[in-house]
């Protein structure tokens, strides 16, 4: 199968975590929908418990009022996922503050998988103008915490610095995320670089 030579690829171990991270609206989801997998992972994304709550709510129903719920469930999902799934785990989430990420160094301990972390960077007018394209804008406070927090992040990854517990980091931009991504799984401990 052919694929385009800029497809973003990540290597990683067979039973790790990978977190697709980056301000609401870089385009976390869309990347995640065309996503090929080997070994196949397991792909958590907000957009699947929105999905299935909408369904509960009679129709019109703002998302504003189930937001909570949807993330409650997201991390619940999360934790039952990583501790009970034997292969590669794709998480969806902003991560930009180092209590999120430090959370994630914390689950992947308990279940023994290393972390990956993937930064899609892109400035706040992009990601406002992906979450107007998608429909749904963050609460302006909620936006406002990311947005003061990504950038400190962002230039931290760029500098090489690895966050504490995690095993790489890799950022990339839009542009970069446009083809999809390829997760290699390699069996065994050591990953390869990613590139």
């Amino acid at each position: 199968m052919t694929r385009p030579p800029d497809r973003l690829r990540m290597d990683v171990e067979h039973r790790c975590l990978l977190v697709v991270a980056g301000l609401p609206g870089a385009g976390k989801s869309t990347l995640l929908r065309n996503i090929e997998s080997f070994p196949s992972a397991t792909v958590l994304d907000t957009d699947q418990q929105r999905a299935r709550l909408r369904g509960l709510f009679p129709a019109g129903t703002p998302y504003s009022w189930y937001r909570p719920l949807v993330h409650v469930l997201h991390l619940l999902t999360l934790v039952l996922v990583a501790a009970r799934t034997r292969g590669p785990v794709v998480v969806h989430d902003p991560a930009t503050g180092a209590i999120a990420r430090f959370a994630f160094v914390a689950l992947g301990t308990l279940t023994s998988r290393p972390l990956h972390l993937l930064w899609i960077d892109c400035t706040v007018e992009e990601a406002l103008a992906g979450q107007r394209r998608r429909g749904r804008v963050l609460l302006g406070w909620s936006f406002s915490r990311h947005a003061r927090q990504a950038p400190r992040t962002r230039d931290r990854l760029l500098a090489g610095d690895v966050p504490r517990g995690w095993r790489t980091a890799k950022v990339t931009d839009r542009e970069g995320t446009r083809h999809g991504l390829v997760v290699h799984a390699q069996p065994g401990g050591q990953a390869a670089a990613p590139r």
